[in-house]
């Protein structure tokens, strides 16, 4: 596995057709599968993929991030982001689309989502059923998501 990969999380009607196009297209099973969600690992290219089922919703894309190997290199990139004057808000201990993540929001200019997030999974198969953010940041990216016109993953 690389040690960090692009993600992109995409809203998808049918989420059946979505996964056996992307199985087929990138040539891998999903990593995992819950209702109403799917994700790739795709190691070529290096892309973690999020399909979230949102039958009716006009916006395709959810969100953009990076996934990265560990919390440290989490920690590195909030230090640098600041270092460079940009806005970004730490969300520790998050459990966001199946999983326990640490991660950081950061503001980005000319984006559909008006921000990304850089994170790194630390409990791949978190007691969380229904994919539902539980941090307190969380509730901060769902209003600055509901203020920009996006949604988070949850």
């Amino acid at each position: 596995m690389p040690t960090t990969r692009v993600q992109l999380a995409l809203n998808v009607t049918d989420l059946a057709a979505a996964t056996a196009f992307y199985t087929a297209m990138f040539g891998v099973p999903p990593h995992k599968q819950r209702k109403g969600y799917a994700n790739f690992a795709v190691e070529d290219p290096p892309l973690k993929l999020v399909l979230i089922e949102k039958p009716g919703d006009g916006d395709r894309l959810n969100h953009l991030g990076v996934e990265a190997e560990t919390s440290e290199e989490v920690t590195a990139a909030l230090t640098r982001f600041r270092g460079a004057g940009l806005e970004a808000t730490l969300a520790e201990h998050d459990v966001c689309c199946h999983a326990a993540q640490d991660k950081v929001f950061v503001t980005a200019p000319d984006t559909p989502t008006g921000w990304w997030e850089y994170y790194a999974v630390t409990d791949d198969s978190a007691t969380n059923p229904d994919g539902e953010s539980t941090s307190v940041c969380a509730a901060s990216c769902e209003a600055k998501a509901a203020a920009d016109g996006g949604t988070c993953c949850s």
